[in-house]
């Protein structure tokens, strides 16, 4: 029951998916982006005090990464130079960890990689788009980056559920760690793989307007900002959830083997 349901919802949605997808997955670039324009002297000063590189060094972190998200943001809605944006914002991510130390920080460094692997994801679903205009010329089947770009995403997004464990000997705790690490692998391999995202996107779509609910705190209040940030980066990795949903694992997976069996 449960299947042909997720099936029925895949049907109707097909369509709307991959759109919903891209806006959720770029909605952590876009909110900090906007951020950069708002807390432009905070971050500033941030960058100057932590790294000792002076006011101009720290200016142009902050600019570039004002620019360089927003305008990622803009061409990947837009679909335009998709491929160019993705490496701009991996680059963003890869900048931003170095920069407010969460390379020390596993938590926030799984999350980070978390939210490469969607980017991954975009880049392929990009890659297939790029191909579609050729849909005439015969094709050797689908290329390898791609299938590998799928795998690499899957496999990075589901570290946003490792850091959502608990590790305590309540029952609640117990079923959540067993039903959550059995879903994380499903995606991994890629077995029963659009359900098993399709559940994890509504877990996580819980979790984060549960835990994260930033509006319920005064702006004025550094918590805040903290779970606002945790919000719509979670809200990014639900994007790369929901990518999958849409296309699929790609061929790299058991779903995919299962058909030439």
């Amino acid at each position: 029951m449960i299947i042909s349901r997720s099936h029925e919802f895949l049907r109707v949605t097909k369509q709307y998916l991959p759109h919903l997808a891209r806006l959720c997955l770029i909605s952590t670039f876009l909110e900090d982006g906007i951020r950069m324009w708002f807390q432009w002297n905070e971050q500033r000063d941030y960058i100057e005090a932590t790294w000792s590189c002076g006011y101009f060094l720290a200016t142009c972190f902050v600019l570039l990464n004002l620019i360089g998200q927003l305008g990622g943001c803009v061409l990947i809605l837009s679909r335009n130079f998709v491929q160019y944006a993705c490496f701009g914002l991996f680059g963003i991510i890869a900048l931003q960890t170095v920069a407010y130390s969460i390379l020390w920080d596993l938590k926030f460094l799984m999350r980070n990689l978390a939210l490469g692997g969607g980017l991954l994801l975009l880049l392929a679903e990009s890659r297939s788009e790029g191909k579609s205009m050729f849909a005439g010329v015969p094709s050797m089947g689908e290329s390898s980056p791609k299938q590998y770009m799928q795998l690499g995403g899957r496999v990075l997004l589901v570290l946003m559920f490792m850091t959502l464990l608990h590790f305590d000997s309540s029952f609640f705790s117990i079923l959540q760690n067993m039903v959550g690490t059995a879903l994380i692998i499903l995606v991994a391999i890629g077995f029963k793989t659009k359900l098993a995202a399709l559940t994890l996107v509504v877990w996580l779509l819980a979790i984060n307007v549960y835990f994260n609910a930033f509006w319920t705190i005064p702006a004025y209040k550094p918590m805040h900002d903290f779970l606002k940030y945790d919000f719509f980066q979670t809200t990014s990795v639900i994007g790369g959830l929901l990518l999958v949903v849409a296309l699929g694992p790609g061929g790299v997976s058991m779903d995919e083997k299962k058909k030439e069996w």
